[in-house]
């Protein structure tokens, strides 16, 4: 196992890595002359900061390459829909900078607010401008937040202790937690309107970019003052500027800009704007945290399987793992047999859960189906994470239902494939001991295990045909572990599913399609 860590992160970090002695672990910083494009080829996991871009171009060159680790909360830096479509996991570390974050962000609106950064200059040009340096207290004012999730709320709780009012805008924190932390939630416009600070804490996705703007900006009250410690591309910078020279705005402080190192050197030296290169989460404390929270998140999704803090899956405790684990099992299981039994070019696939699986976070069994549906006809990996997506690019419909109780089976999970052929619909249940089992399969009853290699057969509910099936098999010298038959008064229909020890060839299946009765026989594994 081979892991890559491209950017500086803690040496504990690091050395928790190294605590897996087959591991090879990559510390690219330390290692002269080593290239990321070049180590990521065979590499298995990717840790990085910032500083690394992790492009499609550079996905592509990446052979094996299962997790990739971010040591913060920004992954604007990874491409998700690339690593996504790989199969790669993309995990970051959210909340462990948030502490220094926030206080990056006090510290910013203190400057602002007593003009420190112009006394400063002032003093050391030895001057004395008692009279023009005069400031105004943050008592008593009202601060606007942009999002309220970790350092939102960070921000939040350090703001009362200087008797701030605090507004915040961010359409997915429920009115009760906001209520908890002393916030007034309301629209985006209400809180510029209201606000004598605005502090953005969202993260940059194609719909927060450029949410500070001239539109957005008419709405804020004259000498509103901005704090951007989160993502550049939130505020564009040119309308930010016109703002400033036309007095809307009457100062901006900035850790963060559109483009790192920033090129419009007229905002960044405007005597209005206090600048710092990005360096808010960046403390001795902070950086210690987030390179031992990703270097654990790694280390425990490539031994076991579970992925904390993961932006391109959802997030699922090691106790629902536990849970979730056979049915993730049985749902690839499943949808790999139906998948071979169905006819050619899938159109829709219906999975239904039912008893306490429905009530149960189901996406990875979800995707676990679409993986043994998918695996069989693609070259590239199919995997719990890019499962859902490689479905969506191929036009396969997905449908889910739900039921909380079933007359027949309980904690059954059942999938249906529709096809331009024949469709497939099968239950499955996960017995005792952790035995996969089928419990249905087109609307027949019949209870088999869901394992190995599987002779079905469909074929006229009439007499004769087990015993000959069994004849050709002996003759042949394969072993029959069991035999369970299915059928169909209304259709006057039989379903056989026969478990072997050994592979059967062509010319035994053919033998058995010769029998009159039967109308379809094929090998199934799983």
């Amino acid at each position: 196992m081979k892991i890559l860590v491209a950017d500086s992160i803690s040496e504990h970090a690091v050395e928790l890595l190294r605590e897996q002695k087959s591991w090879d672990v990559v510390f690219l910083p330390k290692k002269a002359g080593a290239k990321v494009e070049d180590e990521i080829i065979d590499a298995d996991a990717l840790v990085v900061r910032s500083a690394t871009k992790v492009t499609a171009e550079l996905l592509g060159k990446a052979g094996r390459l299962r997790a990739i680790g971010r040591a913060g909360v920004g992954v604007d830096n990874v491409d998700l829909d690339a690593a996504t479509n790989k199969g790669v996991v993309v995990m970051n570390t959210p909340g462990g900078n948030a502490a220094s974050v926030a206080e990056h962000t006090l510290a910013l609106m203190l400057s602002m607010a007593r003009r420190i950064p112009q006394a400063d200059a002032s003093m050391k040009q030895g001057k004395w401008d008692k009279k023009k340096l005069e400031g105004m207290e943050l008592r008593g004012k009202t601060l606007g937040l942009i999002g309220l999730g970790q350092i939102g709320s960070a921000v939040a709780r350090l703001a009362k202790a200087f008797e701030m009012q605090i507004v915040a805008y961010d359409p997915f924190v429920p009115s009760l937690r906001a209520a908890e932390l002393g916030v007034q939630l309301g629209p985006l416009e209400g809180v510029l309107k209201s606000a004598d600070f605005v502090s953005l804490h969202t993260s940059a996705t194609p719909e927060t970019r450029h949410l500070i703007n001239a539109r957005t900006l008419a709405f804020a009250q004259p000498g509103v003052r901005i704090v951007n410690c989160a993502r550049g591309d939130l505020i564009n910078e040119a309308d930010l500027l016109a703002a400033i020279e036309c007095g809307l705005v009457a100062s901006a402080a900035l850790d963060v800009f559109e483009t790192e190192p920033p090129t419009d050197s007229k905002l960044v030296r405007h005597p209005n704007v206090i600048t710092t290169p990005h360096i808010a989460g960046s403390t001795e404390e902070a950086q210690e945290i987030v390179g031992i929270r990703i270097a654990e998140q790694v280390r425990d999704y490539l031994l076991t399987g579970v992925a904390r803090s993961a932006v391109n899956l959802p997030p699922v405790s090691s106790e629902e793992m536990k849970k979730l684990e056979p049915y993730i099992q049985l749902g690839e299981k499943l949808g790999a047999f139906l998948v071979q039994i169905a006819g050619e070019r899938i159109r829709e696939v219906r999975i239904s859960y039912d008893g306490g699986l429905a009530e149960m976070n189901t996406h990875l069994v979800r995707n676990a189906v679409l993986k043994g549906i998918l695996a069989p006809a693609l070259s590239q990996q199919v995997n719990l994470i890019n499962a859902g997506s490689l479905a969506q690019q191929r036009g396969v419909e997905v449908a889910e239902l739900r039921s909380a109780r079933r007359a027949t089976f309980s904690n059954s999970l059942g999938i249906a494939l529709y096809t331009e052929g024949e469709p497939a619909t099968g239950v499955g249940v996960v017995g005792l001991r952790g035995a996969l089992r089928i419990l249905g399969l087109n609307d027949i009853d019949i209870e088999a295990p869901l394992r190995g290699i599987i002779l079905f057969i469909r074929n006229q509910d009439v007499p004769g045909v087990i015993g000959r099936v069994g004849t050709i098999l002996g003759n042949h010298k394969i072993n029959i572990a069991t035999f369970t038959l299915g059928r169909s008064t209304q259709t006057q229909e039989a379903i056989g599913l026969v478990n072997v020890d050994h592979r059967m060839s062509d010319a035994v299946l053919e033998e058995i399609r010769a029998i009159p009765a039967v109308r379809t026989a094929r090998v199934v594994e799983v």
